[in-house]
């Protein structure tokens, strides 16, 4: 009897685990080396699940690099870095090809963004046209080199860092660019104890090495992640939960205090990011209170204040608190 032919593919992408199990065994992880932001790997992972781009925002030496290497560790992802300066090329980010005298032939040099998650260290530091390098990799997972369009490995995540307090020598992310990200998630100071436990555990370790991401265990393949975003997908959202969603950003459009509301991107965004908590939950529907909870990190990088209100000293996180406590949530 002639045995079926199976496809292994297919077999490798399929998880015995749930999302669930996955997302929560990867934070036990990252909380063994990236200590006091419970937050922030939350709002990482959620973006993770949702298969989106994260911009971290946060002073220098609070481990936004450390995040990002350690979370690659834990499923075993090719990482690439680019460190972003003001010399940079566009080039330098996607690739290029070489004329080879030897071979008579042209050869392609793949860039950096050729990986499963890349790290655009302090992205406003180069010009635009460099930083534009990355809109086409962002959005359609696939980088144009000479005319030939080369797709990218899944998953594949960008995640951008920038230091909020440094102006001198930047390039502010234009609109377009910015709406690219699913979320900007924002690294604070840690508590004084989380603080005091990692400048102790930092230093048991000759050159400072304590607390290393590499010591961080591979829990999961990449496969599983792909597994865990279509799972992540599959969840439920009833219409009153989408309305609520798009009220959300429409009332970003309708109030003086802001000049440049959220977009439709913005409402699928806050869609994306509330099936992912609900996932991660341990529930396979969305409730009013998880697109509540994504609103902050969804929507704070898509809406500019007015300068009056600039002037006064509100800021943009005040702003969209406000607005989303004004948008009555639906009963269901």
């Amino acid at each position: 009897m002639e045995m079926e032919e199976t496809n292994p593919f297919t077999q490798s992408v399929v998880s015995s685990r749930s999302a669930q199990a996955i997302m929560n065994e990867i934070q036990v992880e990252l909380k063994r080396v990236f200590l006091g932001q419970d937050d922030v790997v939350k709002q990482v992972l959620a973006s993770l699940l949702a298969g989106g781009h994260v911009l971290i925002e946060g002073k220098p030496g609070l481990g936004k690099t450390h995040l990002v290497l350690a979370l690659a560790n834990t499923f075993g992802a090719d990482f690439g870095r680019i460190q972003f300066t003001p010399d940079l090329m566009p080039s330098d980010v996607s690739g290029f090809t070489l004329f080879d005298m030897k071979s008579q032939t042209f050869q392609l040099r793949k860039g950096p963004v050729f990986t499963n998650l890349l790290l655009a260290d302090e992205i406003n530091r180069a010009p635009a046209k460099t930083q534009s390098a990355l809109l086409e990799v962002m959005q359609e997972q696939q980088v144009t080199i000479d005319g030939d369009s080369l797709p990218l490995d899944a998953p594949f995540m960008t995640l951008a860092t920038e230091n909020p307090i440094e102006q001198e020598g930047t390039y502010p992310l234009p609109e377009a660019q910015l709406d690219r990200f699913l979320m900007k998630v924002v690294i604070d100071y840690p508590a004084k104890a989380t603080e005091e436990m990692i400048v102790s555990q930092v230093t048991q370790r000759a050159g400072g090495k304590g607390l290393n991401p590499n010591a961080v265990r591979e829990v999961c393949t990449k496969q599983d992640i792909l597994s865990a975003q279509q799972e992540c997908a599959d969840v439920r959202v009833v219409a009153e939960v989408v309305k609520y969603a798009v009220e959300l950003c429409r009332a970003t459009r309708e109030t003086g205090v802001i000049s440049l509301g959220a977009g439709t991107r913005g409402a699928i965004s806050l869609i994306q990011v509330a099936k992912a908590y609900a996932l991660m939950a341990g529930r396979d529907f969305v409730t009013p209170d998880d697109v509540k909870d994504a609103s902050l990190p969804v929507l704070r990088h898509r809406v500019q204040l007015s300068p009056e209100f600039l002037i006064s000293g509100q800021t943009v996180d005040e702003a969209v608190s406000q607005i989303v406590q004004s948008v009555e949530a639906p009963r269901i």
